[in-house]
Parts: structure tokens; sequence; C-alpha cells
């Protein structure tokens, strides 16, 4: 496990990096995890389109992107965790998930059950809670969005509702610095470290 000066440090380099273009050195890229092998060391993503602007995420570029983590493990963030939610959106009530089988995306409108904004992670209604959480005999799915303080509990069409239960997980988002677009050289598990606190 890296040490907190040197995720700062690496932060650092990566928003350098990005700002710089770093074309002839390296680039940097970012998304979501969909896959994550930790014995072959193999992360899946789905690009981020809108990765500058890290309140509007976009995970919509295909093909998945598979690249192997960092040789140096210690130039390798805490290990992510994948999802295949790729986007919740209430207002609309249509949601996008990574469908493995097909590796396209599908998309499918939902019937919102209920939905509590600013839960945060230690709230007795998440703390604890392995989500998603799927209620086969109520056919209900709730899931909990960190990032956006979100709890929502709703149901889907009956052949959406068949699909793997990490369907309904939103995977950790890393970011990472490579030469070879198959090997990073280093990655930051961006949803499991708080850049902010780490220079305290």
């Amino acid at each position: 496990m890296p040490s907190r000066k040197r995720i700062s440090l690496f932060a650092t380099i990566l928003l350098a990096a990005t700002l710089a273009g770093c074309g002839r050195t390296g680039a940097v890229n970012q998304g979501q995890v969909v896959e994550f092998d930790g014995a072959k060391g193999m992360v899946v993503l789905i690009q981020d389109s809108n990765y500058l602007d890290q309140s509007n995420p976009r995970f919509d570029v295909l093909p998945p992107v598979r690249v192997t983590v960092p040789v140096d493990k210690r130039e390798m963030g805490p290990a992510p965790e994948a999802g295949k939610l790729l986007a919740l959106d209430c207002e609309k009530k249509q949601l996008v998930v990574f469908d493995a089988a097909s590796q396209g995306f599908r998309t499918s409108s939902f019937t919102l059950i209920g939905r509590r904004d600013n839960v945060y992670g230690d709230d007795s209604r998440v703390a604890g809670v392995r989500f998603p959480v799927v209620d086969r005999e109520k056919r209900t799915i709730t899931v909990y969005r960190s990032k956006e303080r979100r709890l929502v509990t709703f149901s889907v069409p009956g052949e959406i509702f068949s699909l793997p239960a990490d369907s309904w997980r939103t995977g950790d988002e890393v970011r990472y610095y490579y030469k070879d677009p198959g090997q990073a050289l280093r990655m930051m598990n961006i949803t499991k470290t708080d850049i902010h606190k780490t220079g305290k």
C-alpha cells in the first residue's frame, strides 16, 4: 500500500500529465472498472469521454479497454471493485449497463420506487450493507451511489432483471498513466482515494 505522501505525489504527476497532454513521454486514461482479475492483474474499463469534468462523467466509449496493472506494486492504489452499472438517471428514469456477453451497452427504462439524497457512507441505511440489494420476491434493486450520496430503489423489466447482480453495481473509477496502452505504469483508484486528504 503506497504512503499518503506517495499517493499525493502520484496525483500531482497525473494531473500535470493530463494538463500537459504528455504526448511524447506517455498519456493518461480514466474510466469505470467493469471487470477486474486480481490474479492476472487485468483491469477492463469503460473510458470516460468527459474525464476532465469530474462532476459529469460519461462512461460511453467502446470497445472496453484492457490494461495490466503496474508491475511495481508501489505504483498501484487500492484494488478496484468492478461493476457494470454505468449510468442511473433518476430524472429520465433510464439506466445503462455494460453487457459482458455482447461487449456492448444495454439501455433500459426503470420504475423509480424510492430515492434518498444526502446519504453519507456512515448512515445506518448504507453502512455495512453490501450493494446492490436485489429483492427477488419484490423484483426490486437497491443501489448506493456513493459519489452522489444517493440511495435508490427501482425495478426493471424482466429480461433486464435477470442480468447478473454486478450489473447493478457501480464499479470504481481508476486513472492510470502509460506509455504502452496495454500496460499501466501508475494507477490510482479515484473512488477509494481522497486526494484532498492524502497530504495531511
